[in-house]
């Protein structure tokens, strides 16, 4: 499954505007896929002579507004995107910052009340566990009461959860300093080659994606072969059998043995074979960790 990133920001910010121009749709949206960009995916499909090349994507979640009930729709992402205005001159970026930052604190505030509420009448069956949980809450509803976040909370929160304040949170601002969103929006209908020739330098998005890739620890991986080569994420230490889980479930279900290389070792052998042949290509058995840049095929039998 796509690791899941929430836009949010005050009215006319330009939430939608990065919407469709991380997603490159033409209309703004509630979700939609933002690629990966990475050069060592193309040289990989080179090499092998790919006829399709796919990069890795994140999933994109546009939420239309704040408060409680809205900003709850984004408890299941991994991160939070800030839209803030740099444009208009009416608004000052690091106050609204804040604001957001106390609009995640009181729908958490609300999540935690009402989740306390609901328990506390489940509780009175006698259960331990949800008797345990109830004197939890009522301590992280003061916690949060206090104007703290759930992110300070010294110990292990429910997972359930899923704290709005203490995931990875990045701004970005919508301005002459920052990032021109309405161009990119515009660039990103374009096709590849066009919308670089209207840029002096690489896409502003790009670098707001690799942030989003390095501030949740994700590494890259790699499936190389003629029909498609495609790139896929993974959470730095994560397994090859969680590599092969993340292509398909059956894979991992009959996982065998993973064929490894480094994308550079095959770039420059030129094909699978001829890396084989130098030795450069290893089997390895599912707890490998996979390491970024990995070319990866799995054998397996279902």
């Amino acid at each position: 499954m796509a690791l899941e990133v929430g836009i949010v920001g005050l009215p006319s910010s330009g939430k939608s505007t990065l919407f469709r121009a991380l997603t490159g749709s033409r209309s703004s949206g509630d979700v939609g896929m933002a690629a990966i960009p990475d050069d060592r995916l193309v040289r990989v499909g080179e090499t092998v002579g790919a006829r399709k090349v796919t990069p890795a994507a994140i999933r994109v979640v546009e939420v239309r507004g704040t408060g409680p009930e809205l900003l709850g729709n984004l408890r299941q992402v991994d991160a939070l995107l800030v839209v803030l205005d740099a444009f208009s001159g009416t608004r000052a970026p690091a106050e609204d910052l804040e604001t957001l930052r106390l609009e995640l604190l009181v729908a958490d505030r609300d999540h935690v009340a009402r989740r306390l509420e609901r328990v506390s009448k489940q509780a009175k069956s006698g259960d331990p566990a949800l008797k345990r949980e109830v004197t939890q809450l009522e301590l992280l509803l003061a916690h949060v009461d206090a104007g703290a976040s759930l992110a300070d909370w010294p110990g292990k929160l429910p997972a359930e959860l899923e704290p709005l304040t203490a995931k990875p949170l990045l701004a970005i601002g919508n301005g002459p300093d920052g990032i021109d969103l309405k161009l990119e929006a515009e660039l990103a209908e374009l096709a590849p080659d066009e919308a670089s020739a209207f840029r002096e330098r690489a896409s502003a998005l790009e670098e707001v994606v690799r942030r989003l890739t390095s501030e949740l620890d994700l590494i890259s991986f790699f499936t190389a072969g003629d029909k498609e080569t495609r790139a896929w994420t993974l959470r730095r230490g994560s397994s090859a059998l969680d590599a092969a889980a993340t292509v398909h479930s059956d894979l991992a279900r009959g996982f065998i043995r993973a064929e490894v290389i480094r994308w550079d070792d095959l770039v420059e052998a030129g094909s699978h074979a001829e890396a084989a042949r130098r030795g450069l290509q290893r089997l390895e058995g599912k707890a490998y960790e996979v390491q970024d840049g990995d070319v990866i095929n799995v054998r397996f039998n279902v």
